[in-house]
């Protein structure tokens, strides 16, 4: 189980947020770099991306090889990805090795080489992601549904446009690394097994020379239309529906989160149950709750054929309509079940824990023990729910179809 979490905020503003767990033989770091797709130029989409994978071809004392080498010698298991308004950098070892893991990752985000002889090799890994989630219909849609459901530039897809990958230049990047890798506002998440005050002096060292830079300014836009038809050649259709919701550090937020856990989240949800099991609508359908730090929303997806897309768009808005009536004890129950066993699970993962204690930084100003959390799902009842969806029922749509026949919307919509 996880013991009380310590935090450290150290003079040049990066805070390091830490969770010992007992029992466990690993340990895991998450780094939170407030350089996210919010930070690209208006007409630059995908420079945090693309400057995300230069990073890492060589920082330090290491080409990008040797960087690979060392991670792969300490068996670290990393990651990196590029959200709205972070970049994440992530590692799990055994506790032992994460020290120098630690130290392999920070010079990543001080002194990476961006190395001009590979902005090429960079360029074709940035365009073939940009044409993985491109060649994918229904993650088309979801990108086009963010774009349109939050204001400029909070609905940004991570992968950039095109345009600007096939265009970017290595003193561009350079430019963009220093202007916006700073301490200040950075998160480090860790968590497992660990001394603290090694873990604070490991740290001090690693990051104490490093200067605080000016945080920028986010302006926000109007996003697009809230009604959107993607012309696409095939025999099926891509639906998506948003609207708006709570944040994740709202009083609220559990029970918002719990009216959507009755949609989607499982076989028996209503989602699932009503438009596929019951009519054969759809090959998938679900509902997905997602949070900024100053608004949220909820992201539905159906994907079915183009003959039956109409009645799947019907069936998945007269199921939001009719949330507001209330839900049952049998469906509360099912979704603390399947709250807990993810708790649990979260429980045996350092990995798992280190990225939701910077998270929860990020969005609270304190992090969250899993007994905690285990308590607000106690907590629920059918009667919060239903008194938080009856006051803020699903509405204000913004709706996204891709295929070969726009769909017809009766209200809610403009």
């Amino acid at each position: 189980m996880s013991e009380s979490i310590r935090s450290h905020t150290f003079s040049n503003g990066l805070v390091l947020v830490a969770e010992p767990m007992a029992g466990l033989e690993s340990a895991a770091f998450t780094f939170l770099v407030p350089v996210g797709c919010v930070c690209d130029p208006a007409d630059r989409g995908g420079l945090s991306s693309f400057t995300c994978e230069m990073a890492l071809r060589g920082a330090g004392p290491r080409d990008s090889h040797q960087f690979v080498l060392d991670l792969d010698n300490l068996g670290v298991e990393r990651g990196e990805s590029v959200f709205d308004s972070h970049t994440s950098f992530s590692g799990a070892t055994v506790a032992e090795n994460m020290p120098r893991a630690l130290a392999i990752v920070t010079d990543v985000l001080r002194r990476p080489h961006l190395p001009a002889d590979q902005l090429e090799a960079g360029r074709q890994m940035m365009l073939q992601e940009w044409r993985a989630v491109a060649d994918e219909p229904s993650q088309r849609a979801m990108i086009e549904l963010r774009r349109r459901h939050y204001p400029k530039p909070w609905g940004r897809p991570s992968q950039g446009e095109l345009e600007v990958i096939e265009s970017v230049d290595i003193d561009e990047i350079r430019r963009h690394f220093a202007g916006m890798y700073r301490p200040n506002g950075t998160i480090l998440g860790v968590a497992g097994r660990f001394d603290w005050e090694q873990l604070k002096d490991t740290v001090a060292g690693l990051i104490d020379d490093w200067q605080p830079n000016q945080t920028p300014e986010i302006v926000e836009q109007a996003g697009g239309s809230r009604l959107e038809h993607f012309p696409h050649d095939s025999n099926q259709t891509q639906i998506a529906v948003a609207y708006p919701s709570v944040p994740y550090g709202h009083d609220d937020y559990f029970r918002a989160w719990g009216s959507v856990g009755v949609l989607s989240g499982g076989m028996s949800c209503r989602f699932f149950t009503e438009i596929r099991e019951r009519r054969g609508l759809c090959y998938s359908v679900g509902a997905t709750y997602h949070s900024l730090r100053h608004r949220g929303g909820v992201f539905c997806h159906a994907g079915t054929s183009a003959d039956r897309a109409q009645e799947t768009l019907d069936v998945m808005l007269a199921e939001l309509a009719r949330l507001p009536q209330g839900i049952e004890e049998h469906e509360l129950d099912r979704l603390k079940a399947r709250i807990k066993s993810s708790l649990v699970m979260q429980g045996e993962s350092s990995s798992a824990r280190s990225s939701a204690v910077a998270r929860d930084w990020y969005h609270l100003g304190h992090a969250r023990t899993l007994e905690e959390l285990g308590r607000l799902v106690d907590e629920l009842t059918r009667s919060a729910i239903n008194d938080y969806v009856a006051a803020h029922p699903p509405g204000d749509y913004t709706i996204v179809t891709l295929g070969p026949h726009p769909l017809e919307v009766d209200g809610g919509v403009s």
